[in-house]
């Protein structure tokens, strides 16, 4: 089992990063997951969307080929967003642009939104509304909405509320044992064949 974690956040370092990292090792420690890796936005690396993407562009070929495959090979992901202004950061939302159904359509994905104070879920909302559409991603009902983030999953346990640390904690070993399941489901979906048609290429 292959899960890939996306960064969403622009900054760097970032808090998303930091439960990035804390997701990855939780996955690797399990007994279900051989690969864990992070596809990070932090320094915005992907350029925005535009129509030439459509025509073959050699220059978004180069581009985009490492992280097509990345995706293309991985059986689940973890989408991370932190809240900016109420929102999903603009190179998350742009990522899901340059996503296509032969790279994520169908698998299943486990949103992780991340607040410094007791925000998170308007990018649960969002992700959930926009992002999804022909590119087929299957967002799983569960997700972890990681609020005042600074003071927990520090690797110093001086720096955490203990209380709350232990529950993000728990919570997100058991959301993530779910993805698997729903990962090791969504492999039979994909492998029938119904999951691709000629003439329904989109979603409505």
């Amino acid at each position: 089992m292959k899960v890939t974690i996306i960064s969403g956040s622009h900054r760097e370092p970032s808090q998303s990063m930091k439960v990035a990292k804390h997701i990855q090792r939780t996955l690797l420690s399990s007994d279900y997951c051989d690969e864990a890796e992070i596809f990070s936005l932090a320094g915005n690396p992907l350029p925005l969307w535009d129509q030439s993407i459509w025509e073959g562009s050699p220059d978004w070929k180069e581009i985009l080929e490492p992280m097509q495959t990345l995706f293309h090979n991985s059986d689940a992901f973890v989408v991370i967003s932190p809240e900016w202004h109420g929102q999903v950061p603009a190179g998350l939302k742009n990522l899901f642009l340059l996503c296509s159904k032969q790279e994520v359509g169908h698998k299943p994905a486990m949103i992780v939104t991340v607040s410094s104070g007791d925000g998170g879920a308007y990018p649960v909302a969002e992700l959930r509304m926009s992002s999804y559409k022909n590119n087929r991603i299957c967002y799983i009902p569960e997700q972890i909405i990681v609020r005042n983030v600074e003071r927990v999953l520090n690797d110093d346990p001086a720096e955490n509320n203990p209380d709350a640390d232990s529950y993000f904690r728990e919570r997100i070993a058991w959301s993530l044992a779910l993805l698997n399941q729903y990962a090791i489901a969504l492999t039979g979906v994909r492998n029938s064949g119904i999951t691709y048609h000629e003439k329904f290429g989109n979603g409505m």
